[in-house]
């Protein structure tokens, strides 16, 4: 169990029930994420250390691993179109900036990078789904530090969710800094005249303790619904909580991506259509990010960090979702 600051429960108290805060907690075991996960009966090699220093000195002999490492800096912006039904005509247009897997502690100069280069991107939003940190464990000050170089990037307005690399005590620090981290609850973005309905869940992957339900719960019936998951494994529960639009990230789109765009590795129990990219569930629309940082190795191959600009738009008569046309371009 992670030991709790003494002010976690009294600033969740009146948002989130105190048994879901301890069940958090009583999964956050040390360690963190095991190599062999028996709840979900899964093996994990990529949390042995020994893979990754394996995995390191294949990339160094091979003189690959600076090469993926520049990769791992050369953000994508990609601007989308995100089409919400009933959106009120004062959202149309309205910019929400997507930043996912940040593992922001994996080297000291990555924070300062990612801040310079989307300093330049204006949004109204930003929403970071999940994964703040590289390690599964550990002490949380690094990342904290990180935050604090990447924050005045950032617009006022910042909204995340916990990933399974994320402790639960992280939620005051993160909100003190001014990012409201929803926890199986929503809140309500007010623009001029019009609302949209922002709902967030905790890490549906490896603490199985996402509860789009909740995270609905009293939610007004004629605004636009949009979820904020870091995995997109919850999209069926999602979909059947009403929410229109999904934001998700967790696959880092594989990182490391074959020749034909196949990735070795999603690391997600669903099928791989929803692990990358632009999706559709039935009535629900979604978006997998391909992430902005990197996880078990600092490199990337043939899948560029994503800085994502959804762009809102309200539905027209062929119906909506997220659109397959953007315009990706490198951040520099």
């Amino acid at each position: 169990m992670a030991q709790e600051p003494p002010d976690l429960f009294a600033h969740l108290d009146g948002r989130v029930p105190a048994e879901q805060v301890r069940r958090r907690l009583d999964r956050e075991g040390p360690g963190g994420e095991p190599v062999v996960d028996w709840r979900h009966r899964r093996l994990h090699p990529e949390n042995w250390g020994v893979t990754r220093s394996m995995l390191t000195a294949v990339l160094r002999a091979t003189g690959l691993y600076e090469r993926g490492r520049r990769n791992a800096r050369r953000f994508r912006l990609r601007r989308r179109r995100l089409v919400l039904p009933g959106l009120a005509p004062a959202l149309d247009g309205y910019r929400l900036l997507q930043l996912s897997d940040l593992h922001l502690d994996v080297d000291h100069t990555f924070a300062r990078e990612l801040a310079r280069r989307i300093a330049g991107v204006t949004s109204d939003s930003c929403v970071i789904t999940g994964d703040f940190r590289f390690s599964t464990d550990g002490p949380i000050e690094p990342m904290l530090r990180a935050i604090d170089v990447l924050r005045p990037a950032l617009p006022q307005s910042v909204y995340a969710v916990l990933g399974n690399h994320d402790s639960i005590t992280m939620i005051p620090p993160l909100e003190a800094r001014g990012i409201r981290v929803l926890f199986n609850e929503s809140a309500l973005i007010h623009h001029q005249d019009g609302v949209l309905a922002l709902a967030g869940v905790d890490d549906p992957h490896y603490f199985d303790c996402a509860d789009p339900r909740r995270a609905a719960a009293g939610l007004p019936a004629d605004v636009p619904r949009l979820l904020l998951a870091h995995s997109p494994e919850c999209y069926v529960e999602a979909e059947e909580a009403g929410f229109d639009a999904m934001l998700c990230g967790h696959t880092h789109g594989g990182q490391i991506r074959l020749p034909g765009d196949v990735a070795v590795l999603t690391n997600a129990r669903c099928p791989r259509r929803y692990c990358h990219g632009a999706w559709r569930y039935r009535r629900l629309y979604g978006y997998t990010s391909a992430g902005t940082g990197s996880s078990v190795l600092d490199v990337r191959f043939n899948c560029p960090p994503e800085v994502l600009l959804h762009v809102l738009r309200p539905a027209s008569p062929q119906g909506v979702g997220l659109s397959s046309a953007d315009s990706g371009s490198i951040v520099r």
